[in-house]
């Protein structure tokens, strides 16, 4: 009787912790599946933090997966710090963000920003500040070249620093705030996948060392 009182009492703590809510603090490299980048755990100004380097190669990004994550609807909310990389090309922006509804390294929904563009001295630079993909169909190229305007957007931002993100999904529907604003600055109504379920991951771009810390999830 004391061992399933054991064991039931570790179901209800699971169940609580990993079950309709979920907060992971991200001070550890546990429960990640990277694909095409490097994590470790780290502190970076003042947060314990999971570091997630780019390693693609000649891949446009990487992913590190939660592994326990489960999502259809509802919202994510985590704090993000993006810069290009030490030698990383002029055209890098430190692109960091979440990806939502994974099914694997190259199939799933991302919101993410490009840091360096928020306070550029150029207002096309800042007019893509934030960014909507779906791959692998749906690259940021191909958005931008059939609709342009439409699937990224400007949010003030500044290269390095802890930027909170907030993305709310309900079926096809999804909606990017950045820093506790009351209104999203991207919406999508045309998720390319669809109404699908899958895994949240850490998503870093060509040329990224990003921090990630502080997820929280809350299901619909």
């Amino acid at each position: 009787m004391q061992t399933c009182r054991l064991i039931c009492a570790a179901t209800v703590a699971a169940v609580s912790l990993w079950g309709a809510d979920g907060t992971w603090p991200l001070d550890s490299v546990k429960g990640l599946q990277p694909i095409n980048v490097k994590t470790e755990a780290a502190t970076y100004k003042g947060k314990r933090a999971v570091r997630v380097i780019d390693a693609s190669g000649p891949a446009p990004e990487g992913v590190a997966i939660i592994s326990d994550s489960d999502f259809e609807d509802g919202t994510i909310e985590v704090d993000v710090a993006g810069a290009p990389s030490d030698g990383a090309a002029a055209a890098a922006r430190g692109f960091i963000g979440i990806a939502f509804r994974v099914a694997d390294g190259t199939h799933f929904e991302c919101f993410y920003i490009r840091p360096t563009n928020g306070r550029a001295d150029d207002q096309l630079r800042r007019n893509h500040s934030t960014q909507y993909i779906s791959p692998p169909d749906y690259g940021w190229q191909k958005l931008r070249t059939e609709n342009p305007g439409v699937y990224e957007s400007y949010t003030d931002l500044e290269t390095g620093v802890w930027t909170k993100i907030k993305v709310v999904v309900s079926g096809v529907t999804a909606k990017l705030y950045v820093n506790g604003a009351s209104q999203p600055c991207l919406i999508v109504n045309d998720l390319k996948h669809g109404k699908s379920k899958g895994k949240i991951a850490l998503w870093v771009g060509t040329g990224t060392d990003g921090y990630f810390s502080n997820l929280v999830v809350k299901k619909y």
